[in-house]
């Protein structure tokens, strides 16, 4: 695992530049550096060690010098491939995964990236073609972004690299502000800075003569369907997870795995359990709020398997942990940034190395959207003139809860979902508790809208619910989360959060092998009726204690904003009625106003929308007004700490 950087252009490079980027993303690989640096070109790395701690020293060469190579990330199949180039004649001077990148290159050139299973995130220069060869996993698990102009191009891991070497950079796409208020997600190649692009999963890029191409290299396919039976299903699935569970134990150094009592990740841990028995460490994380506290569940599960278990219950702070979260992802933060980062900062004391059950719900069906898709369907069969009664009369009557998945909540989102269709329906789905097209209307200011000229923030939503890859509904929604949300919110999280505490995340469900035969099992074995996960449960039930099997799915970091709410109701007037966004001219005053007040005064539940504003405030200081990290700790203390600041909030409690 590591950061990478490089630059190629007409210029000559200095290794000073090289050093000065990959300094910024020193905490991604704290074990090692290296740099390499010819004429227009230079190449820099920072190492966490993981496999063949000795010898995995980068950029890595081939025999002659003619193919070096900077890799973050790691190849689960790299001893077959291994074996396969030694046999080919391919002289090794490690036994790290790195230098099969440099040999299979030389094989089979960019078409290499069809034969890789990992996480993966790399750079290739061929010096005898002067051809750079830029290339990311299958789904976007390790991050590699982008900058291009004038015949030059320079990547790096994070965005923060990028800024090291080019401070003018820091400038906000007001597409990117577009697409997260809506969806939580910033889709590449749109990054939060106007001229810096990400490289979207499964693509390559190749650079040569000053000018640079991208190439998909895959995609999943939801058909044709399986015909096993359902047992044949079961004992395959079975199979593959097992042998990628054990592919992701490759390592020098101790494992360990997140356990949250949930479904996935306990499956994860309890196939990694098997192979490494009490070695294996397991860690928990709870969070103080009523009966979701998942460390009773998790610690049940490690006592099952003998794990050395690891568990700390915390309570989040926006004073305390959204400048780190903000400066960690280089752009707005996720509720779910701050219960991964503490989690990520507890295991990283313990272990290098950490599996977790990303992808579990995107392959297994595990979203309350994809089983209530066909009740949807029912519910809009009632007379459009009986719903508007329903609508009119009771839900826009019934008192918004203030609690984390209230029943007002649940059926304001049925009437509005039984309204629309298809990639409509898809698309409104992952807006309701944020920015839809009628909140927007009334935030944006004219300017910003006009700066927008009248695109879509959730277009690419709708083309990836139309493209041909799938054909039931469930199956489009479930491709559309996996080539969207998953990559673009939980894998930018999960590598941010970890690797900001020099900790490699591994996601076994996300091997490309194990993902292609899930697309293809059909959806009546992953939801059964209101049973979403129908056969993960099954599997489960070979391994896993039964209280692990009754639990409902609710995702640990989801009532956030209900624990941080007295913390909300101080800081967000001080922060938000003094926007800088709105200053900027992006947002309207007074809607931010109302939407502050009329949440403090519990009208309506703003609390996840009120969440992306602080965020993105944040955001905007942190990179456009300059501040630093610990400049905005000690303002958000302020405010939160200024004379006034509690009466404010009773005042409007």
């Amino acid at each position: 695992m590591c950061g990478i950087a490089g630059k190629v252009g007409p210029a000559r490079v200095s290794e000073a530049e090289i050093l000065r980027m990959c300094n910024a993303i020193a905490h991604r690989g704290p074990d090692d550096w290296g740099t390499f640096v010819e004429g227009g070109l230079g190449l820099g790395m920072r190492r966490l060690s993981i496999i063949d701690l000795a010898g995995g020293h980068q950029p890595l060469a081939n025999e002659d010098g003619t193919v070096i190579v900077v890799f973050n990330g790691e190849l689960y199949n790299y001893e077959s491939l291994y074996a396969e180039l030694v046999a080919k004649g391919h002289r090794f001077s490690t036994r790290t995964d790195t230098e099969v990148l440099v040999h299979l290159y030389e094989d089979e050139g960019e078409r290499m990236v069809q034969r890789l299973r990992g996480m993966f995130a790399f750079a290739i220069w061929d010096r005898t073609r002067s051809r750079l060869l830029l290339a990311r996993d299958h789904f976007g698990q390790k991050p590699l972004f982008y900058t291009e102009a004038a015949g030059k191009l320079t990547f790096a891991s994070e965005i923060k690299a990028l800024l090291a070497d080019d401070p003018s950079l820091a400038e906000l796409s007001p597409r990117a502000l577009d697409q997260y208020l809506t969806m939580r997600f910033v889709h590449p190649p749109e990054t939060f800075f106007v001229r810096v692009r990400a490289l979207p999963p499964a693509h390559y890029m190749i650079w040569e003569n000053g000018r640079s191409r991208v190439q998909r290299y895959w995609d999943l396919s939801y058909g044709p369907k399986w015909t096993y039976s359902e047992d044949e299903t079961l004992d395959r699935i079975d199979e593959l997870l097992a042998e990628t569970v054990k592919l992701h134990l490759l390592s020098d150094v101790p494992v360990g795995a997140f356990l949250s009592g949930g479904l996935d990740s306990t499956l994860i841990a309890s196939y990694a359990a098997r192979t490494l028995g009490s070695e294996l460490r397991t860690f928990s994380m709870g969070i103080p709020y009523r009966d979701l506290n998942e460390m009773p569940y998790a610690a049940a599960v490690a006592a099952r398997y003998g794990t050395r278990h690891f568990a700390e219950e915390v309570t989040p702070s926006v004073v305390n942990d959204l400048p780190r979260l903000v400066s960690a992802l280089d752009e707005p933060a996720d509720p779910l940034s701050i219960c991964l980062l503490h989690l990520a900062r507890m295991t990283a004391r313990h272990v290098k190395v950490v599996l977790g059950g990303d992808g579990g719900d995107e392959l297994f069906g595990g979203y309350d959207r994809y089983a209530a898709n066909r009740w949807l369907d029912s519910y809009r069969a009632v007379p459009e003139a009986i719903r508007d009664v329903v609508a009119n009369q009771v839900l826009r009557r019934l008192p918004d809860q203030f609690t984390f998945k209230s029943v007002t909540h649940k059926l304001r989102w049925v009437d509005l979902m039984a309204r629309k269709t298809g990639g409509e329906r898809y698309a409104e789905s992952l807006q309701f508790f944020w920015f839809n097209e009628a909140h927007r209307s009334e935030l944006y200011a004219p300017g910003f809208r006009d700066q927008l000229l009248g695109a879509r923030p959730d277009a690419c939503l709708l083309d990836l619910y139309a493209a041909p890859n799938a054909e039931e509904p469930i199956d489009r929604m479930m491709y559309v989360d996996s080539a969207s949300r998953l990559p673009g919110q939980s894998l930018t999280i999960l590598d941010r959060a970890t690797m900001a505490y020099s900790l490699e995340s591994r996601s076994p469900f996300l091997d490309p092998r194990f993902a292609e035969f899930m697309a293809r099992v059909p959806t009546s074995l992953k939801i059964r009726g209101r049973q979403l996960r129908y056969l993960e449960r099954r599997l489960g039930e070979r391994y896993l204690p039964p209280e692990v099997l009754r639990r409902k799915k609710q995702g640990f970091a989801s009532p956030l904003m209900y624990i941080l709410e007295n913390e909300i109701k101080s800081l967000a007037p001080r922060l938000l009625h003094e926007s800088e966004l709105v200053q900027a001219g992006y947002l309207r005053g007074e809607r931010v106003k109302q939407i502050v007040d009329e949440h403090l005064t519990r009208r309506y539940d703003h609390g996840n929308r009120i969440w992306l504003l602080l965020s993105a405030e944040v955001w905007y200081r942190r990179y456009i007004g300059g501040r630093s990290e610990a400049d905005l700790e000690i303002e958000l203390a302020d405010r939160l700490a200024e004379p006034g600041a509690a009466a404010l909030a009773r005042s409007v409690s």
